[in-house]
């Protein structure tokens, strides 16, 4: 085994030979920023996900460690994270039956099932599939899975008694809102001035550990006379290290919580490649799409043998690590380092963290994620995208995180198929003065003849939409008695399947019964390779009727001198296609 597989296998191999000191304290100053970062974000996390408070950071130490060995980003910091723990909570709650230690042993499994899956796609290199999730569906699902995380941590901070523990917005705002008489003026005062502290140091410093801050100085206010007891605190919290444990490994369990776990792996994969690649593009590396999949994988394998859940690559804990000037994945195990310090030393300061001020760093942090600018580019862009994100967005309000995303899915798969079964076949006409033929809805001047129609495919030929492209054509060729040769422009068309070539074999035959003889232009050499396969289609190659371009089709019809699409000679310009407006 050579060095650069040895490498892909084990990436700590990349740097850890021109590992140095210098290197080592760029890392150190970056890994306890984040490790800082993460001990309230982890808790908070953990919460979210309807988990004990202290599993956040058990997943955070393991993930960091594994991401470390297997990973291959220098920046990405590995646990757990708001929509992960959004969908953790949606997919365990409903089978725990309000047993804490099942819905320990059940998000565990959760998590052994989604790095599995995760490991698997990464084996089978299959992480550019990914791209198949638009950006519109992305976009409508954070943004309502955003809302959904907010509205659920209300009740906290509204210091309110039960209400918000569904995994949607319309039950979690449904069972809160019998409750606000209830609210507690204290507990909104402390959440009030914890969202005001976060939004202020982000903006006037944005490198100060934001969250840390916040939640030291809310347990000392909470701890003043006349607020002590008013604000509910997270209460004991266990010292030690994240022990081994098995997860539930009941098959009943397993099927259960499949499908979850196909999203969770999903969305923790597109959260992480994400991030990785940002922060790759920025330093001019690369990131490799299925060595990512085994890294998160893996350490979402990990996370769930030790009491934690599913984690993922979070982009402002990574950008937070970027600026604190990390310079190799060491930096994530140094972070973890200072978790696992404070779980040994500092848990019974940690029990006084007020939660009311952890609900204010998830509320902070997901509100980020509400793509207002996205959805309006996307609507002013193309508005069939649109319908794919309103639909998720609804659909994530409604059913639930999983399901909104395999709505969202589905729909941008419908709309796809419906857009490439009616591809876009414009008829041409050529511009005064050239040998150029252009889309005549746009090119006014453009001149035809009515003896010849020309018409430009701007898709493949296959089975989806070769029928289509034949009705349109015949309907056209119908209503022009006159018309006497049909040329199809086909340098557009990148490839043709079988039943391409069969559709364009009938075609061809039901043109010549009408006395319309049927060219084709500017093919590709694929698909030129194909037709000279295809029995049905060798009447074109034969009997001389597939050109070069356009100018030569129209040439080889010998239509009369004063024909508008006639060329106008040697000294016309050539048939090379515009690239701007219009074609």
């Amino acid at each position: 085994m050579n060095d650069v597989t040895a490498a892909r296998f084990l990436p700590p191999l990349r740097w850890l030979r021109r590992y140095d000191r210098p290197t080592f304290g760029a890392d150190a100053r970056a890994g306890a920023t984040v490790g800082v970062l993460l001990i309230p974000q982890g808790m908070a996390y953990a919460a979210l996900a309807g988990m004990p408070p202290i599993t956040g950071l058990y997943a955070a130490i393991v993930a960091l460690l594994v991401y470390a060995l297997l990973g291959t980003s220098n920046y990405s910091s590995v646990a757990p994270v708001a929509i992960d723990s959004l969908l953790v909570a949606a997919a365990v709650a409903p089978l725990a039956d309000g047993d804490p230690a099942r819905y320990v042993a059940l998000a565990g499994l959760l998590a052994v099932l989604t790095g599995v899956l995760q490991i698997g796609a990464g084996v089978l290199r299959v992480g550019t599939l990914v791209s198949f999730i638009s950006v519109p569906v992305i976009s409508g699902f954070t943004t309502a899975a955003a809302l959904t995380i907010a509205a659920s941590q209300l009740k906290d901070f509204f210091g309110v008694a039960g209400g918000g523990g569904s995994t949607t917005l319309v039950d979690t705002v449904a069972g809160l809102v019998p409750r606000l008489g209830g609210i507690s003026p204290a507990t909104l005062a402390v959440g009030v001035g914890a969202v005001a502290a976060l939004l202020l140091l982000r903006r006037v410093v944005p490198r100060a550990p934001g969250p840390l801050i916040v939640v030291v100085a809310a347990a000392l206010v909470v701890l003043l006379p006349g607020l002590s007891g008013e604000v509910a605190v997270l209460g004991e919290v266990p010292a030690g290290l994240p022990g081994f444990a098995l997860p539930s490994l009941d098959p009943g369990d397993v099927g259960a919580l499949l499908p979850a776990a196909a999203a969770l792996a999903l969305v923790s994969y597109l959260e992480s490649i994400s991030t990785a690649t940002t922060f790759a593009r920025r330093t001019r590396r690369r990131v490799d799409a299925n060595g990512e999949l085994i890294g998160i994988g893996a350490a979402n394998v990990a996370v769930g043998f030790f009491r934690g859940f599913t984690v993922a690559a979070g982009f402002s804990r990574g950008a937070v690590n970027f600026g604190a000037g990390a310079r190799t994945p060491m930096s994530g195990v140094l972070a973890a380092v200072v978790v696992a310090v404070a779980l040994v030393t500092i848990t019974p300061l940690l029990a006084l963290m007020p939660k009311v001020a952890l609900a204010a760093i998830i509320m902070v942090a997901v509100a980020s994620l509400v793509d207002v600018r996205g959805a309006r580019s996307i609507a002013r862009v193309r508005r069939s995208d649109l319908v794919a994100l309103v639909a998720t967005f609804l659909a994530t309000l409604v059913l639930g995180p999983a399901t909104g995303l395999g709505v969202g899915a589905a729909v941008s798969i419908v709309v796809f198929l419906r857009q490439s079964a009616r591809p876009h076949l414009p008829e041409l006409g050529r511009v005064p003065g050239t040998a150029r033929y252009r889309n005549l809805a746009r090119h006014d001047d453009a001149g035809t003849d009515p003896s010849v129609a020309l018409f430009r495919l701007d898709a493949p030929l296959y089975f989806a939409n070769s029928r289509a492209v034949a009705d349109r054509i015949g309907d056209a060729v119908a209503l022009r008695p006159q018309l006497r040769a049909v040329v199809l422009d086909a340098s557009s068309l990148a490839w043709i399947d079988y039943t391409g070539t069969e559709v364009l074999a009938e075609l061809d035959d039901a043109l010549r019964a009408a006395g319309v003889a049927l060219h084709l232009a500017a093919t590709r050499g694929p698909v030129s390779d194909v037709l000279a396969r295809s029995a049905d289609s060798a009447a074109l190659l034969t009997e001389g009727r597939m050109h070069a371009d356009v100018a030569a089709a129209v040439r080889a019809l010998d239509l009369d001198p004063g024909s508008p699409l006639r060329p106008d000679g040697p000294g016309t310009a050539g048939p090379a296609r515009d690239t701007l407006g219009g074609t």
